[in-house]
């Protein structure tokens, strides 16, 4: 029987296909004002599946199509064990917030903690810095991997920051080396978010930002270790 998995984030809706332990399909849409009516005709192809949904609009999904629902921790838990069965510490960065996740041995959630109070280290920050200097968020990480040096973004309020980044620009800072400071920043944010539950075992970063490279090199360097990043990370949830 398939079993289709439904994340419904703040920015994008994400759907897999999951059968005799195989990943059959999967979509991702960006999210619109009825997110759960867009994810009705995401899941109908598969018709008499089971729906289990996850993200910020899962009970959404269950008052109209789903059949279960459960936690985004659960969720990137469950999926992250599916590519890295041995992982036990799991970095999730979204449009709108981001999490570190400790797994127990046996793959069970043993404690966690969550910056969803302001923009600070989610896609979302990323997207307003690079808008800021005039790049897509490709170019953005792709130019900061030709800085030269570092140099020091002290906020890490999305406003306050935007301010800090022009007037960088303003004094001749070079674009590469701005885009540098700013994944740094949040390098550190997440690092800091890591250390403080505790490194163990494998680390995996999940999500659409752990498609951004200098992101998850930066990263690696804090931690001290090999970041794994699942070919497609956004979907780790649904999963």
């Amino acid at each position: 029987m398939t079993t289709v998995g439904i994340d419904l984030g703040s920015r994008a809706i994400k759907v897999v296909a999951f059968s005799c332990g195989e990943i059959v399909g999967s979509e991702v849409v960006e999210s619109s004002y009825e997110p759960h009516r867009q994810a009705l005709g995401m899941v109908e192809k598969y018709n008499g599946a089971k729906v289990v949904a996850t993200g910020y609009g899962r009970h959404l999904a269950t008052k109209h199509f789903a059949d279960k629902a459960i936690t985004e921790i659960k969720a990137h838990a469950k999926g992250s064990r599916y590519h890295y069965p041995e992982c036990r510490t799991i970095i999730d960065v979204g449009g709108q917030d981001s999490k570190v996740i400790s797994l127990g041995v046996d793959g069970s959630v043993s404690k966690f903690q969550m910056n969803d109070k302001c923009a600070a280290g989610t896609g979302r920050f990323l997207e307003i810095m690079a808008a800021s200097l005039g790049y897509t968020l490709e170019e953005f990480a792709a130019v900061g991997k030709k800085a030269q040096k570092d140099v020091p973004i002290n906020s890490m309020c999305a406003v306050f920051a935007e301010s800090e980044v022009v007037s960088l620009r303003n004094r001749g800072t070079p674009p590469e080396e701005i885009s540098r400071a700013i994944h740094l920043s949040i390098a550190e944010r997440l690092s800091n978010m890591v250390e403080r539950l505790g490194i163990e075992g494998e680390v995996v970063f999940t999500g659409g930002v752990a498609r951004n490279q200098l992101l998850v090199d930066l990263l690696g360097e804090r931690l001290r270790q090999r970041v794994n990043v699942p070919v497609a990370p956004e979907l780790t949830g649904a999963l």
